[in-house]
């Protein structure tokens, strides 16, 4: 829960959240908390307006940074669709419901449906699209990002990586999420920003 609340856009609750998860932190394993309070630290001294500028130039603008999980194993092609899907279904199934613009692959919602349900379909749905948390954890490391920090604590509460997932990585780490641009044109985002607005 504490990796989803500091996972999210930096709102107006910005201030808010680091003084939850700072003060959670201290119950924490030493190397999990150590991860959290780092991030907080960087984004604390940063303050709100530089830490949303990161975000969006981080999440919306990379394509190795997304926060959606499907993207990384179907990209901007059509299989992203039922992928999708799966996610939504798997969000109904412990009788959660999504806001209208909220896609059920985000992965600070998925963590928020792990840490309240605790059940076996939230770890489904990590566990099988466990090389993309890798993938992102990665590229945030490539761009000395904070939120690094925060993929570096949510890794270490995971089981660890099987040979599969990782072989499945390193083919990702090569090539990117897959494109599929058939009958579109121009430069399109690969889907809706995380956040528009900005702090006035």
């Amino acid at each position: 829960m504490a990796v989803a609340l500091l996972l999210d856009y930096p709102d107006a609750s910005f201030e808010e959240r680091l003084d939850a998860v700072a003060t959670t932190s201290q119950a924490l394993p030493a190397v999990l908390g150590d991860d959290l309070r780092t991030h907080i630290d960087t984004v604390r001294a940063w303050g709100v307006d530089r830490t949303q500028t990161h975000y969006v130039e981080t999440f919306d603008q990379k394509r190795r940074c997304a926060l959606h999980l499907t993207y990384y194993s179907s990209g901007d092609t059509r299989r992203r669709g039922m992928a999708l899907v799966t996610f939504a279904e798997a969000f109904a199934a412990c009788g959660w419901e999504l806001g209208d613009d909220d896609l059920p692959d985000y992965l600070p919602s998925v963590l928020e449906l792990s840490a309240r349900d605790g059940g076996p379909v939230a770890d489904m749905l990590l566990a099988t699209h466990r090389e993309g948390v890798e993938l992102l954890r990665s590229a945030l490391h490539h761009v000395r990002s904070p939120y690094r920090h925060l993929l570096d604590a949510l890794c270490r509460t995971l089981p660890q990586v099987p040979d599969a997932v990782a072989a499945r990585f390193v083919d990702l780490l090569a090539a990117g999420p897959p494109q599929e641009m058939v009958g579109l044109g121009g430069s399109l985002l690969p889907f809706p920003t995380v956040r528009q607005e900005t702090t006035p």
